[in-house]
């Protein structure tokens, strides 16, 4: 699982700072950079305030976060729909601000 990258592509995605989501998640920007380059494990408590102040589900930021092999169990058709759709949630969300998903 790499919770980093997830955090970051969502971060990025929204076009927020660091200091923006650390602000929003009510945790350090330090913390925050941590997290992304993979140098903490954060608790569930962490992630769910994470994919709040990000306005992403927290499943859909721990599938984003899925390694290559941990997917190895699902027919390959159905991790290309899961990804397909995760994209266009999270296209769908920043093409409309007010929109929440949690």
């Amino acid at each position: 699982m790499n919770v980093g990258h997830a955090i970051k592509f969502c971060r990025q995605q929204k076009s927020l700072s660091i200091p923006t989501l650390a602000r929003r998640a009510g945790l350090s920007p330090s913390y925050i950079s941590l997290l992304e380059r993979n140098e903490r494990d954060p608790p569930l408590s962490t992630m769910e305030k994470i994919s709040r102040s990000l306005e992403v589900p927290l499943s859909v930021l721990m599938f984003i976060g899925t390694s290559q092999g941990e997917l190895d169990s699902i027919p390959a058709e159905i991790t290309e729909k899961l990804a397909a759709a995760t994209l266009k949630l999270l296209r769908a969300v920043s093409d409309e601000p007010q929109a929440t998903l949690i």
